[in-house]
């Protein structure tokens, strides 16, 4: 039976390099994939991964109908086995309902391949869609590293070197750029929770077993 399935991580975790690797052992079969992307870091309609693998891809805008663009693929004499959908956390809800209705009413597999929380550690709408949707959820077993060494479960925005945790949800950067306007980087749920990124740890020469202490929340000494 068709799947939708939405393949998850966080940043740097692989997703693009395995979009890429399902496209590449598909089409090696004979078979024949429509990709689709959107604000891939290496341009529009590119699907690339930081390993350096790039292909063409359509770029899906907003007001972008999968639906539509597939049945008219189709209806020309086009052939499409499989749908590969890459950052898939920038898609509106209503296109995975889209994609959706690509798996049920023209019988294709769908692999979409997304972020599942923002910088703020909120759910962006195309992937809470598609864990509403998805027939199935697989969370990537490449593990992303905090710069601490555990397991990176977080995605951080910096701007100018510095964490943030308010602004515009979508805003196209890359992880590992601390040089960069506006950067990112992958940290644990602890260091996140802290804004602790690897620059402000090296800066505070702070360990990362160190507990932050409010003042105003210390207990008052007994007398």
């Amino acid at each position: 039976m068709p799947e939708l399935v939405f393949f998850s991580g966080t940043m740097d975790c692989g997703k693009s390099t395995l979009a890429l690797q399902i496209e590449h052992n598909r089409s090696a079969r004979g078979l024949q994939g429509m990709i689709y992307t959107r604000n891939d870091r290496a341009g529009e309609g590119k699907l690339s991964s930081r390993l350096g693998l790039v292909t063409e891809s359509v770029e899906a805008g907003d007001g972008f109908d999968f639906y539509a663009h597939i049945v008219a693929h189709l209806s020309a004499g086009g052939r499409a086995d499989y749908v590969i959908a890459d950052e898939a956390q920038f898609l509106a809800p209503e296109q995975i309902d889209q994609l959706a209705r690509v798996v049920d009413d023209l019988g294709l597999d769908v692999f979409a391949f997304g972020i599942t929380t923002d910088f703020r550690t909120k759910l962006f709408p195309g992937s809470q869609r598609l864990v509403e949707l998805a027939d199935r959820i697989e969370v990537l077993q490449v593990e992303a590293l905090c710069w601490c060494g555990a397991r990176a479960t977080h995605n951080a925005r910096t701007v100018g070197g510095q964490m943030v945790v308010e602004g515009a949800q979508v805003v196209v950067g890359d992880v590992n750029q601390p040089e960069a306007v506006v950067g990112y980087e992958v940290l644990c749920r602890r260091h996140h929770r802290r804004r602790l990124t690897a620059a402000a740890a090296r800066a505070a020469t702070l360990s990362p077993d160190v507990l932050p202490v409010d003042s105003a929340s210390e207990p008052t000494a007994a007398r």
